[in-house]
């Protein structure tokens, strides 16, 4: 599994990278002239540049928040590395973090904002990263929840034996 996970593992980051760099870049092009446009009642398209994090908080703080990032990727990149054997919910919902927090870091770095667009009106407006992100993390505290779990009845366990 480990020589396949090698190879699968790039392959879904660089997915969903590629996925939320088609999609920004449609924003740029076309909806950028637009700014607005209503999909559904409750769900609009709206172009917005993000020069902060979420719900814009640091706004105007681009290498602050680069910095940041790359930190963190640094740390989720080594986190990964000293896992052994991890379960579907860490194994993927690190990548999904991992693959989000690369598409905003670019935008960061190529544009000085993040592109933005996704608007349900009752939430800040946000992207497909934004997405991976939210997605990934809770994939991921629910995977390292069990695995804890798992180490505490292991635990148990040997303490009755």
């Amino acid at each position: 599994m480990r020589r396949a996970a090698a190879l699968i593992d790039p392959g879904i980051l660089l997915a969903a990278f590629v996925l939320d760099r088609a999609t920004k870049y449609w924003a740029q092009t076309w909806l950028y002239e637009r700014e607005n446009v209503a999909v559904l009642p409750f769900f609009h398209f709206t172009y917005v540049q993000n020069t902060g994090a979420a719900w814009g908080v640091m706004r105007g703080n681009n290498y602050l928040l680069i910095g940041i990032s790359i930190v963190l990727l640094g740390a989720l990149f080594w986190m990964r590395r000293s896992w052994k054997n991890p379960d579907v919910w860490i194994r993927y919902g690190s990548l999904s973090v991992g693959a989000g927090a690369l598409g905003n870091l670019y935008d960061r770095i190529f544009y000085g904002y993040v592109v933005d667009f996704l608007d349900f009106l009752v939430w800040p407006v946000f992207n497909v990263a934004d997405s991976c992100i939210t997605v990934g993390a809770c994939a991921l505290a629910w995977g390292l929840h069990k695995a804890d779990r798992l180490k505490e009845k292991e635990a148990a366990a040997s303490l009755k034996s």
